[in-house]
C-alpha cells in the first residue's frame, strides 16, 4: 500500500490537488515499490530557499527537492517509508509559464522526478540522466503528458 501525505504550505494561485498528486505518486512507483510510506510538500519561496540554502548551498529556491528515508543510527530501518519530496510553488509554476507548458503537466513532471530521486534515480552522468529521463517520459505518457524534455516551438 502506498501512503502519501500531502502538505499545503503556500499560497500559490495555482497548486495541483491531492488526488493528482497522489495519482502521480502511485504511478511512479508502479512496478518499482511495493509500498512506501512518503510525504510530498508543496512551499512557498522563502521555505524553499532555506531548504536549499541548507541542503544544497545555494540561497536561490529550486524547483524539486528529494530527501530519501535515513533511519537513525540504531533504529530499525523503516518499512516502508521512502522519505520526502519538496515542491517550490512559486518556481514551478514560473517554469511552466516560461517554458509554455501547461502548470499540471509541469508538477506532474516534477512529482514523478522528485519520486524517482527518493528511488535511487540520479542523472549526474549521461548514462544515468538518459535512463532517468526515459522512465520519466513512460510514466508521464500514462498521465497523457507530453515529453518534458521535447522542445516546443515557442
Amino acid at each position: 500500500m502506498v501512503a502519501v501525505a500531502v502538505q499545503y504550505a503556500s499560497r500559490a494561485r495555482f497548486l495541483p490537488p491531492r488526488p493528482a498528486v497522489e495519482r502521480w505518486v502511485e504511478g511512479t512507483l508502479e512496478g518499482r515499490r511495493e509500498g512506501a510510506d512518503l510525504t510530498v510538500r508543496i512551499v512557498g519561496r522563502e521555505e524553499g530557499c532555506r531548504l536549499c540554502e541548507r541542503f544544497r548551498g545555494s540561497s536561490r529556491a529550486t524547483n524539486v527537492l528529494s530527501f530519501p528515508f535515513d533511519a537513525p543510527p540504531g533504529a530499525p530501518a523503516g518499512e516502508g517509508e521512502l522519505g520526502d519530496v519538496v515542491l517550490c510553488a512559486p518556481v514551478v509554476n514560473r517554469e511552466a509559464r516560461d517554458q509554455g507548458k501547461p502548470r499540471a503537466d509541469h508538477w506532474a513532471h516534477l512529482v514523478v522526478h522528485g519520486v524517482l530521486h527518493l528511488l535511487g534515480y540520479e542523472h549526474d552522468t549521461p548514462a544515468a540522466a538518459e535512463r532517468m529521463e526515459g522512465l520519466e517520459r513512460g510514466i508521464l505518457a500514462r498521465f497523457g503528458v507530453p515529453d518534458p524534455y521535447e522542445v516546443r516551438d515557442g
